[in-house]
């Protein structure tokens, strides 16, 4: 694993800096909003334009690097993306927020797609599999850190925007001035949503789901603790309680995910986090009660978004994993950009801890679903189901595709022929 790192041990630095940049404007948002006086329903419409930026990024990105290529392409969406961070105290009105937060996940799409793009040229097929777990850690590490620096200034001034933006910028340097030949960019054509509900049901229908539940969780938990009257270093602790659960569940669900049936354990993930939202709904406002369900929650979306991508390919011969990795990627944003406005809307109709009830309800319906597809198929062998890999629900095509072909590899290396149907 050192080994691996070492050669890309740039890019690892330079998403960790992004990562506290991105992060600490996830958490600002909610923070100066609530002390702005918007309403939840104003915040979820900013929260749900980061997505659709997102989603358009991701789409789009790939044709803006074959046309001026990787490093211009860097450099411009980080301009971008660090002048958009600095406006955002400049211009405090939602409509304005709504705008540059599509401008925020337009940029972070494509940088994402870009040092992706970086990583997968950099890795082997023997490497592949350690190289994107590192990403994701390195990911995960750098939201949660963001959380910390965010006590350390107050979210009514500018200086915690700027310092987002000053981290967005620096983080570019690591990057560009040790990359060395721009890899080749092609993403796939996402196989249309029939075909994809066709070949897997419950892939399909949990990542549309999992994408609501995720996006509710990073962008509307700050609102939510704004609302009740938590403290700014409160809030920052229990978005980081989130992400922090994300990493610890990870590994230990994968490990799982290779020994049994994985329709069963995505049913239990689901059921432990829709239980843990419901006790964050019944409970109320206990600190420390919430910041463990938090925990718990949080760990049960990231496992659920590598077991439902790892199911789905459980189904497929080699050749359509990539395209239906595109597909669930599509499918998780637009359940990402739903999610936000129907939270928001609870919240402002019956009140702010509407949230750990939505959440809950969502987590109960992936898990309804699977128990429903349990009946419907046999399960496949657990020694043909070989496939997971921890990948976050941030990842774009590129890094989704990159482990689809992982475990496509996996699975003729392993002599395990693909299902009919999911």
């Amino acid at each position: 694993m050192v080994t691996v790192i070492s050669g890309i041990w740039a890019l690892l630095v330079g998403i960790v800096l992004i990562m506290l940049g991105n992060g600490m404007q996830f958490t600002l948002i909610g923070l100066r909003g609530g002390l702005e006086g918007f309403s939840p329903a104003a915040l979820a419409i900013v929260t749900s334009g980061y997505f659709v930026g997102f989603l358009s990024g991701a789409r789009y990105t790939p044709a803006l690097i074959r046309n001026v290529g990787h490093v211009r392409v860097f450099a411009a969406l980080g301009s971008f993306m660090s002048a958009a961070l600095i406006t955002l105290p400049l211009l405090v009105e939602p409509w304005a927020w709504t705008l540059l937060r599509i401008l925020i996940g337009f940029c972070m799409s494509g940088i994402y797609v870009t040092a992706e793009s970086w990583l997968n040229d950099a890795s082997t097929n023997e490497t592949r599999g350690k190289v994107l777990s590192a990403y994701m850690i390195a990911q995960t590490l750098g939201i949660i850190g963001a959380q910390g620096l965010l006590t350390l200034g107050d979210a009514q001034t500018p200086v915690l925007f700027i310092g987002a933006s000053i981290l967005v910028s620096i983080s570019f340097a690591p990057v560009l001035l040790t990359v060395g030949q721009a890899p080749r960019t092609e993403v796939i054509r996402p196989m249309p949503l029939r075909a994809l509900y066709r070949q897997s049901p419950l892939g399909a229908v949990g990542i549309f789901l999992l994408g609501s539940a995720y996006a509710t969780q990073s962008g509307m938990s700050a609102v939510f603790g704004t609302l009740i009257g938590m403290t700014a270093d409160q809030i920052a602790l229990l978005v980081a309680m989130l992400f922090a659960g994300a990493l610890a569940f990870q590994y230990p669900i994968g490990w799982i995910s290779d020994r049994m049936d994985r329709r069963r354990l995505i049913f239990a993930a689901s059921l432990i986090g829709s239980f843990s939202c419901l006790l964050g709904w019944i409970a109320g406002g206990g600190l420390w009660p919430m910041m463990a369900l938090a925990f718990i929650a949080g760990g049960m979306t990231t496992p659920l978004y590598a077991l439902l991508l790892a199911h789905t390919n459980d189904f497929l011969s080699p050749e359509d994993m990539p395209a239906a990795s595109g597909g669930l990627v599509f499918t998780f944003g637009l359940g990402a950009i739903i999610g936000p406005l129907a939270t928001g809307w609870a919240m402002e109709w019956a009140g702010p801890f509407t949230f750990w009830l939505v959440l809950s309800v969502t987590f109960a319906a992936i898990a309804l679903y699977a128990l429903y597809r349990m009946t419907q198929r046999p399960g496949v062998p657990v020694d043909q189901t070989e496939s997971y890999l921890g990948v976050t629900p941030s990842a774009t095509p590129v890094a989704v595709e990159a482990a689809s072909v992982w475990a496509a590899e996996q699975a003729e290396t392993d002599g395990t022929p693909p299902r009919e149907d999911g």
